[in-house]
């Protein structure tokens, strides 16, 4: 299997992370891809290819024009009103409020995020435009005729919406990837997110269509992040409804009742038909996760990539989650190695 890798990652090392009322070290940081990159060789999962530059429009194709310029610049601004920290929105246009965008920097912030702890630092743009590129060339590589490719994303996209980031995610790597085979002549496409937190900037981003089904499971956002969305019965709008599918499960959820729900997942996307899968993979589903509740254990990571494979469907993974970094790497080739040996 063939691993997509930009060493551009590394520009993403943002310090500063809201969590617990403190500002910490981020749980997504450098690290976590390096760690994923050496198992993938010392497994010998495949060989390593470095991203191809796809340009701005397939990102163009999910994210708002304004957003998107807005991402470019945003630390520039920052830095021009010369605040010593990284950038972290303080307001927001909450109930009742206008949604105008502001000019002032901190008002924009505020109107593009969805949540405070991802902060924006140096070299935040140019690490989101290369995953993105990253999981652009993973689909070139499935289109060209590969079973399974990972493309090893980093930073994260499933929580970036239309124009919103936050959860880590400032570029929708899984649904710009999703758009790039549709509009290269596949008429349907899947989307899986395994993650533990919920896709909510996918599902905003496919809520009303019908060709791209979108299946998330998740912990439940009574409980967890991003709390706002992911209950069972949003399921679509308009021309989308019936093709957005949320499994949100409680804590404590093991991997039985987790595997049920993926069974369930993939008989719907069996039935859709899509000429392409795509797997938002995030492993923070796993038992030692510090900011997750499911208790997975690293061999149910290989179930379940044997479970997807037998879709026989051409396959993206796309990296998200996972913040247990001792076992970031393990989980992830699990799945992988999984997948490849069904």
């Amino acid at each position: 299997m063939k691993t997509i890798f930009s060493e551009k990652h590394n520009l993403r090392n943002s310090k500063t992370e809201m969590y617990g009322g403190q500002l910490v070290e981020p749980f997504e940081r450098p690290s976590r891809a390096e760690y994923i990159i050496k198992r993938v060789r010392d497994q010998n999962l495949g060989p390593i290819l470095d991203a191809s530059d796809h340009g701005m429009k397939p990102i163009y194709r999910i994210h708002g024009k304004g957003y998107v310029e807005f991402m470019q610049v945003a630390w520039e601004m920052w830095q021009a009103e010369e605040f010593l920290g990284e950038a972290i929105p303080t307001t927001w246009p909450a109930r009742r409020m206008s949604q105008r965008i502001p000019n002032f920097i901190e008002g924009k912030l505020g109107y593009y995020a969805m949540a405070s702890e991802t902060s924006i630092s140096e070299g935040t743009w140019e690490a989101a435009y290369w995953s993105a590129q990253v999981a652009l060339t993973g689909a070139a590589q499935v289109r060209a005729g590969d079973k399974g490719v990972f493309a090893m994303c980093r930073p994260p996209g499933h929580h970036s919406a239309l124009d919103m980031y936050g959860g880590y995610c400032f570029l929708n790597n899984a649904a710009i990837a999703a758009q790039s085979f549709l509009d290269q002549g596949a008429a349907r496409v899947a989307i899986v997110d395994v993650d533990f937190h919920h896709g909510n900037g996918t599902q905003d981003i496919f809520y009303k269509r019908n060709d791209v089904l979108f299946a998330s499971l998740h912990g439940d956002p009574a409980d967890a992040f991003p709390h706002f969305l992911g209950y069972s019965e949003e399921q679509g709008e308009g021309n989308g409804i019936g093709f957005n599918v949320n499994y949100p499960m409680k804590p404590g959820t093991g991997f039985d009742e987790w595997r049920a729900a993926l069974t369930d997942a993939l008989a719907k996307v069996r039935d859709f038909a899509p000429d392409a899968l795509v797997i938002s993979l995030g492993v923070d589903t796993f038992e030692n996760d510090p900011i997750s509740f499911f208790k997975l254990k690293s061999k149910d990571f290989i179930t379940y990539g044997s479970d997807i494979a037998k879709l026989q469907l051409p396959t993206l993974f796309v990296m998200e989650g996972g913040y247990d970094i001792d076992e970031i790497g393990i989980n992830t080739v699990n799945v992988l190695q999984g997948f490849k040996g069904a």
